[in-house]
């Protein structure tokens, strides 16, 4: 089994490989991350089997990684909150470990694992919630790759995202376009409705990058973007949509 181990304590991290290894020979820990970033780095490119996961890294609310990443690997979390916090975990089902981690609750926990694996399915944007008073979270930023190179595109700097033949982009304001693996669907429930709404079946627009708007019939509107979409007749705003459109325009 490969494990991947997600914590900020070097000497924690240490600690819990070697109680894996006792535990079980088999139990192979592939890589110990200590950051956000380093974690999204690493999972972007390698899928283990299990990760044990520290809530807070020192760049921030490890959560925060399953934003970047799509995983869909069991986690156990390794914890120091309070037992309210970990009230919300148990109501999510969600396997944890209380630090400092003894090694009957991480034999337990690995039992646990074996036992429902296949039926782990973590909400990370729920957790998220709990842990920031449950205030709305929205996407700040997208990875995206091309090739070896990976950039980092902060959503404020988002005019608008599209699809073209059958995939997805995202054009910046400065003109640069950039594939990402997701649908318009799922970005909806990313994106901050007060800034994004989608227009039609194939845009979604940032309020600042609408330049001018003409009325167009069946009492739709057509959008001027900047910068320029590559079809001016694809940023029409949909005749369901046109209401809402204009609500939030003036909300």
């Amino acid at each position: 089994m490969k494990v991947l181990i997600v914590e900020d304590e070097a000497i924690a991290a240490e600690k819990l490989e070697l109680m894996l290894k006792e535990i079980d020979p088999g139990i192979k820990v592939v890589a110990k991350t200590a950051s956000v970033k380093e974690s999204i780095n690493w999972l972007l490119v390698h899928h283990p089997d299990l990760i044990f996961l520290d809530i807070q890294l020192s760049d921030g609310i490890s959560f925060s990684i399953f934003e970047q990443v799509n995983v869909n690997t069991p986690v156990i979390f390794t914890t120091a909150y309070d037992q309210y916090s970990i009230k919300a975990f148990e109501l999510n089902s969600i396997a944890y470990l209380l630090k400092p981690i003894r090694k009957s609750d991480l034999i337990e926990s690995l039992n646990k694992f074996r036992k429902i694996r296949s039926a782990f399915a973590i909400d990370f944007e729920s957790l998220m919630l709990q842990m920031q008073g449950r205030e709305e979270v929205y996407k700040k930023r997208f990875l995206v790759q091309i090739g070896n190179t990976i950039n980092k595109i902060e959503t404020v700097n988002i005019a608008y995202f599209f699809i073209l033949e059958k995939g997805v982009y995202l054009r910046t304001f400065s003109g640069k376009t950039y594939p990402l693996e997701t649908s318009l669907d799922k970005l909806e429930q990313m994106l901050d409705p007060a800034r994004f709404f989608r227009i039609n079946r194939k845009y979604i627009v940032n309020m600042d990058s609408i330049m001018q708007m003409t009325s167009y019939s069946r009492s739709r509107v057509k959008l001027k973007l900047e910068p320029e979409a590559d079809d001016p007749y694809d940023t029409i705003v949909s005749v369901e949509r046109s209401p809402d459109f204009k609500k939030w325009l003036n909300s």
